[in-house]
């Protein structure tokens, strides 16, 4: 459906002119999403996947390839450099997408930036580094460019028809499609690109073992080449934690996580630990921040300072170390905690023709090399047609070496200048470009000498166009000239590797544990939930405690700082946490109110609190039916740092008490008629499911129930064994009629 609108103009308007000037103004039309999308979000989507952020088999964005095409055509591969600013200004001629994006551009492409293993423009002046989030570069009218020397491989016989060009976006120049480099380009160095519905994340390889592996690869196409390529080589070096699985799935794949360590020495003088080389994820600053958050947390309290002092020597982040601190465990606990070991997300998905592809490192490279056989076989056929266009034209000085007398008698005797070229074509049978040719040499040139030589050249040329003939037809012999291209290019400029490799073996697999403080503590929990942690001197000093009106201590444990806490509701959960995250306090404050603390659900409670070390002994659940449930501490330990479990117990009966025990004991059951029954938990099976029923120990006529348990204690009861039974379950057992008030009053 769809409606117009009239414009807020003059009531005159007559909307059929304006009609006539864009269709559809003005007209709100009621559309389905879907092809809403279609229509308009899909055309953008492609736009961004074909021409903006994935990079295609040269390794290059358009954006990348336009700016360094325009530093070739500026003849900045062999001159001085210039001003930024005038290559920016000159690059737009081919990229319409403003200075600052072009500029950007540069400097990731710049050495002084030091993103890439090869850097493609040498720079002088302020381009920032890749490792710092705030050390921003300078203005483009103040730093200077040229094109680095390896630069050259990437417009290597770019003028002999090696690849497609195709006009600029006014049509008034012509650009390259493709960059005809003679190395692997795209797995050199590192490109990243986010599109729309898709992304692309390469990792760079070293030069020299791309290189050798390509040059493997065509010999072989069944080349294993996780045996000549060991593993990325990121530029800020670092440690690889070496997995041979995990990066032969990425050379499979292309997709898959490498993970990368920061490079470290320790300064035993000075009592610190320097860091020179990160992970390509992160940043010094966002290293340092974290640092500082964790030490503000306690996580790491082994750390006195940390600072950025990078200078002019590159990156050095220092940190300063307490007194007595292992620096190796403590890189440990950096590497776990913090950015200095990150994982480098690699999906190698590159542009083959106008189709993205997630390839393997097999796959690429055979890709490329299928590229470069088409570019060095153009390549080929260019000099070919050239050779045999100066063959062909030098037969024709041979033929009036015979008769040179005949050739200038035929130009002087004609009459007409339009006539000559026909004339010489009769007289010598030659073509009309044969003519040409002879008709424009110079009067100097025609002694004897000078054509002799031009002759002379047809022997080589005809040997030079037999060998590019064999070229040309055998694909063999363009492999073998890529191979040579390879291992010039390797030794040319090769460098030896950045990136250290580490092995899982030489890894510590001790699991890191957090150093906590010993010391002895009283634990209080309250009826209301309030806690209290309270070291026995604070205690000595206040023993009163601070309480909210109507609540009172429903426990109190002494215990140490270092051991495990667990906190079982009233909703069947159990909540796990240790004493040492709890602070200090004091008895004259309310405390850590638990529901809060732990982030319990609306309306839970904690009803009891179990402090251990190993969960050795086992709980015991009453219910208000009579029967016992007897579970192993154990059950509720985790290997994970789980800190709540549902289910800790039978939740379908209504739960009058739990106790935790390490050794078996007596416990009085009372119930709400006044009858007691003394117990032993040994009675009870012990289990290992949490949610067990447990089994009946004590029975009920009708409207009979348990209201309270207690741990049994010695002098409690008069005549203790008369409320034991033989049998289980049992009713219990009044008290005598002497005692009945007394004891009557204690309920």
């Amino acid at each position: 459906m769809a409606f117009n609108k009239k414009a807020r103009t003059n009531e005159s308007y007559d909307p059929s002119v304006m009609k006539g000037i864009i269709e559809g103004a003005g007209e709100v039309v009621e559309q389905k999403i879907v092809d809403t999308i279609e229509q308009n979000y899909m055309p953008y989507a492609m736009s961004v996947i074909l021409s903006r952020a994935i990079p295609e088999i040269d390794g290059f964005k358009p954006s990348h390839r336009k700016l360094l095409f325009t530093m070739y055509k500026m003849g900045l591969l062999d001159k001085v450099r210039t001003k930024s600013a005038n290559i920016v200004g000159q690059t737009m001629k081919l990229n319409p997408h403003g200075d600052s994006a072009i500029y950007d551009t540069m400097v990731r492409l710049s050495r002084g930036y030091e993103a890439l293993l090869h850097p493609y423009v040498d720079s002088k002046g302020n381009f920032g580094k890749f490792y710092s989030r705030d050390m921003a570069c300078a203005a483009s009218r103040y730093t200077e460019a040229k094109l680095s020397e390896i630069s050259s491989e990437l417009f290597s016989d770019i003028e002999k028809d090696t690849v497609d060009f195709v006009d600029n976006y006014d049509n008034t120049q012509k650009e390259p499609t493709l960059l005809p480099a003679t190395f692997p380009s795209v797995l050199v160095n590192a490109n990243t690109g986010i599109a729309v519905g898709m992304a692309s994340s390469i990792c760079p390889f070293n030069l020299n073992e791309i290189c050798k592996t390509t040059a493997m690869l065509i010999k072989d196409p069944e080349h294993d080449i996780s045996s000549t390529l060991i593993a990325p080589d990121f530029p800020g070096g670092g440690n690889l934690i070496y997995d041979k699985q995990v990066l032969e799935n990425i050379y499979k794949t292309g997709r898959g996580g490498i993970k990368i360590r920061a490079r470290y020495t320790y300064d035993k003088a000075a009592n610190c630990i320097d860091i020179n080389s990160i992970p390509p994820t992160t940043t010094s600053e966002a290293i340092i921040e974290k640092v500082i958050e964790l030490v503000k947390k306690n996580t790491i309290k082994e750390i006195n300072d940390i600072r950025d002092e990078t200078g002019i020597d590159g990156l050095k982040v220092t940190i300063d170390l307490k007194r007595g601190i292992d620096p190796e465990k403590l890189m440990q606990k950096l590497f776990r905690f913090t950015p200095l070991e990150d994982t480098f997300s690699c999906n190698f998905n590159v542009l083959i023709g106008t189709s993205p592809k997630v390839l393997g490192v097999k796959e690429l490279l055979l890709e490329w090399i299928a590229f470069r056989v088409e570019c060095v076989k153009r390549r080929t056929y260019f000099d070919l047609n050239k050779k045999r266009g100066k063959l062909h034209l030098l037969s024709a000085l041979k033929k009036i070496l015979l008769d040179i007398d005949k050739a200038i008698e035929i130009i002087r005797n004609t009459v007409d200048e339009i006539n000559v070229i026909p004339n010489l074509m009769a007289g010598f049978n030659i073509d009309e470009k044969q003519a040409e040719y002879v008709a424009e040499i110079k009067l100097r040139h025609l002694n004897r000498e000078y054509l002799v030589k031009r002759i002379n050249e047809i022997s080589d040329l005809e040997k030079d166009v037999a060998v590019l003939e064999e070229i040309f037809k055998s694909d063999q012999r363009i492999k073998e000239i890529i191979i040579e291209e390879l291992s010039r290019v390797s030794e040319k400029y090769g460098q030896k590797r950045n990136t250290m490799l580490i092995y899982n073996h030489e890894i510590s697999k001790e699991e890191i544990f957090d150093e906590v403080p010993d010391y002895a503590v009283n634990l209080f929990l309250t009826e209301q939930g309030y806690f209290k942690k309270i070291t026995p001197q604070s205690l000595r000093m206040s023993f009163e405690h601070k309480l909210k009106d109507n609540d009172k201590i429903s426990q109190h444990i002494e215990t140490n700082n270092n051991f495990e806490l667990l906190f079982f509701t009233n909703k069947s959960n159990v909540y796990k946490t240790k004493v040492s995250d709890f602070n200090d306090s004091k008895a004259s404050v309310l405390g850590d109110f638990i529901p809060a603390k732990l982030n319990m659900d609306d309306g839970e409670m904690p009803i009891y609190m179990v402090v251990t070390k190993d969960y050795s002994g086992f709980m015991l659940f009453f219910f208000e039916n009579g029967k016992v449930a007897k579970v192993k501490l154990s059950s509720y330990e985790t290997k994970t740092n789980r800190k709540k479990l549902v289910s800790a117990y039978f939740d379908k009966f209504k739960l009058v008490t739990c106790y935790y025990s390490l050794a078996e004991k007596d416990y009085l059951l009372v119930s709400n008629v006044g009858k007691k029954l003394l117990v032993n938990s040994g009675k009870v099976s012990l289990k290992s499911s949490k949610t067990t029923q447990g089994i009946s120990i004590m029975g009920f006529a009708k409207g009979q129930r348990l209201v309270s348990v207690s741990e049994y204690e010695k002098g409690k009861l008069e005549g203790p064994e008369r409320y034991r039974a033989k049998n289980l379950p049992s009713r219990g057992f009044l008290p005598t009629k002497a005692k009945l008030p007394d004891e009557q009053l204690t309920f």
